[in-house]
């Protein structure tokens, strides 16, 4: 068959590409999806079983699907077909289900399909094999860089279950890199050193969490800079042509760029906190750092003015979280936009500091009396919860009444600004306040 192949061992003459060669073929040389792939897992005790279910593998380019399925194939004793949806239509499919029903009828045998890309496929091509998977005739195993949901038809996905796999962390790059420079039998065969530190975090750092690109940027710079006792840096730019900008995660560069973010956010200047922001993804900074950094910045200096700006910065975080990089990058961007252009205010965190200093200068002060709870009769008699007045019980669900220890009487720590919705709790807490002022004057 033109379109599809059974599985036969992988081609690792040194002819093929290192990412090619280096490819992973057991669960324990796979790096960077030990949430999916450690011991004692679903995935793992499936896989070590020759139990394998039928699944879908979402997640970014160069992440490891492929090479979850090449583990698979390795592992398992049923029949391996793989096939690409870009490649393959309906009449490929109907062959595979014929050879799947040879293999149960003649050999006793499982056939396990993985179809790489299976959102390429329409919805008439996914019907094609849907039946034979929920008849078990075929274990389908699909890779997809999309989101299922919207990508694979319902009735595929709800009988499929979904492993989400993550973009590679550097460190975990970094893991794969090394491994290639030095493996003497599938690698480069060649001493750590060969490449400087800085060279190799470099082309970490600019292959985005795709190990493929990475293998293939390593053997790049290697091929071209074959004579040289060792690559550095800008030998590596200039065989990638992608330049290391002046950062350093934990040096003093790192602050500089996120104090300019911050501040040109705290400045309402959505141009300037865009550029900036760019500047450290360019440099391969966490997002996850600058999003925290964002839902901070929402409570310091927005607050009370614009309370959206908090769930905006939580939304992005957890927007991110399921669409990673790159397409996840705009939603970084949105939020900071929206943080920049939002109202600001201070008020909640000055508050917060003012309320600190006061309970460290006084102590802990009692709870008032009125205000304890009183579950039992002891407690009752002792004066618990004795006059507490239940706001719902009056107009506007407000009553004056006083709710800090004694000795602090009617001190305030949080002072409204004039902007944004702040403006509104300003105008309500002095309406408020005026009520209370004037039933104390009252005898």
């Amino acid at each position: 068959m033109d379109l599809f192949e059974s599985h036969k061992p992988l081609d690792k003459s040194l002819s093929s590409p290192l990412a090619d060669r280096m490819r992973p073929g057991t669960l324990d040389e796979l790096v960077g999806q030990e949430h999916l792939t450690a011991k004692g897992s679903l995935l793992q005790k499936a896989i070590e079983d020759d139990r394998v279910f039928s699944i879908l593998l979402w997640g970014p380019p160069g992440c490891g699907k492929t090479t979850l399925a090449g583990i698979i194939a390795n592992e398992t004793k049923s029949e391996f077909i793989e096939i690409s949806a870009v490649l393959s239509g309906v009449k490929d499919i109907r062959q595979i289900i014929e050879q799947a029903k040879r293999n149960r009828a003649v050999y006793q045998k499982r056939t396990i399909l993985f179809v790489d890309e299976i959102h390429r496929f329409n919805k008439a091509q996914q019907d094609a094999f849907l039946h034979h998977v929920e008849k078990g005739l075929i274990v389908l195993v699909g890779a997809t860089t999309e989101n299922p949901s919207f990508e694979v038809i319902p009735a595929l996905v709800s009988r499929c279950r979904v492993f989400t796999l993550k973009s590679l962390e550097k460190e975990s790059i970094l893991i794969i890199l090394n491994r290639a420079l030095t493996d003497l039998e599938n690698g480069l065969g060649l001493k750590q050193d060969r490449l400087s530190h800085d060279a190799l975090e470099h082309i970490a750092r600019v292959s985005d969490g795709d190990a493929r690109i990475a293998l293939i940027n390593l053997e790049t710079a290697m091929l071209h800079f074959a004579k040289k006792k060792q690559i550095n840096v800008q030998d590596v730019e200039a065989a990638i042509e992608k330049k290391s900008l002046l950062y350093d995660k934990a040096g003093e560069e790192h602050f500089n760029l996120i104090s300019a973010f911050i501040k040109s956010m705290r400045g309402s200047d959505p141009d300037a906190a865009i550029y900036w922001l760019e500047r450290m993804l360019m440099a391969g900074d966490d997002p996850y750092y600058m999003l925290r950094r964002m839902i901070r910045f929402a409570t310091e200096d927005i607050g009370m003015a614009d309370p959206g700006a908090l769930t905006m910065a939580l939304n992005a975080s957890e927007s991110f979280r399921i669409l990673g990089r790159p397409e996840g990058d705009d939603v970084l961007f949105q939020a900071a936009i929206y943080l920049a252009t939002a109202p600001k205010s201070n008020a909640v965190y000055k508050a917060h500091k003012q309320v600190k200093k006061t309970i460290q200068k006084i102590g802990y002060s009692p709870v008032p009396l009125h205000i304890r709870n009183a579950p039992t009769k002891l407690m009752k008699d002792l004066g618990y919860s004795k006059g507490y007045k239940y706001a719902h019980d009056y107009k506007d669900a407000y009553i004056p009444q006083s709710y800090l220890p004694e000795d602090l009487g009617e001190q305030r720590f949080y002072f409204p600004m004039d902007r944004g919705y702040e403006k509104t709790v300003k105008l309500r807490l002095e309406a408020w306040i005026k009520l209370k002022k004037k039933t104390d004057k009252q005898p």
